[in-house]
């Protein structure tokens, strides 16, 4: 592939999500933009997978900006639901981005469970494509494995992070301080990935 261009445009509004991946894509002198100051709409997750709706998000805003973009799509997948909630995951009590009631429909979805059957893993997918049509986009793919408390703990984070445990920190996600979390989770991995990937494309192209 081509070397990367200079500007392109993440497939999100999400300013928290945007500013930690202009950090980590500075090395590549790639400046990112949320699609929002073009005014586009965010596309119609339809994907069954995390790969599958990451790679419409970024074709999407590229179709619509003509810019490269970058998309992510992330969840969380119990291993003892068949990887629910997966790419339902924000809006697995029904509506979008209700943490507090898909937080209790996973507690109730586990309840009476052991700890040694309450394994998950945060996914995160990253795709950045050159074009709507780029037929070879680039993919990243990051995992964070800990499992499903009883209770919530901590008060940091959002989502899932207040019942995800992570033995190796022997706390919660949200009783992690953001710095760490951000430089051991599904997304920081995935983001490492794709920075790695785009620059051996930059010395190949």
């Amino acid at each position: 592939m081509a070397s990367p261009h200079r500007r392109w445009v993440l497939a999100s509004g999400n300013a928290g999500k945007l500013a930690e991946m202009r950090s980590l894509l500075e090395v590549l002198d790639i400046e990112l933009v949320s699609q929002s100051e073009f005014d586009v709409p965010d596309a119609e997750e339809t994907g069954i997978g995390f790969v599958d709706n990451a790679l419409i998000k970024a074709r999407h805003a590229a179709a619509l900006t003509g810019l490269p973009a970058i998309a992510d799509d992330s969840g969380l997948a119990v291993d003892a639901l068949d990887g629910a909630p997966g790419v339902y995951s924000a809006r697995y009590a029904g509506s979008h981005g209700d943490d507090a009631a898909n937080n209790a429909k996973l507690v109730a979805a586990l309840d009476g469970l052991a700890p040694a059957r309450r394994g998950a893993a945060f996914h995160c997918c990253l795709v950045a494509t050159r074009s709507a049509s780029d037929p070879v986009p680039v993919i990243a793919h990051g995992v964070w494995r800990g499992r499903v408390l009883e209770a919530a703990r901590g008060e940091h984070g959002f989502g899932y992070d207040p019942l995800f445990w992570v033995e190796e920190e022997n706390a919660s996600a949200a009783e992690m301080g953001a710095e760490r979390k951000n430089a051991i989770s599904h997304r920081a991995r995935a983001m490492h990935q794709l920075v790695e990937q785009l620059r051996a494309d930059e010395h190949d192209g």
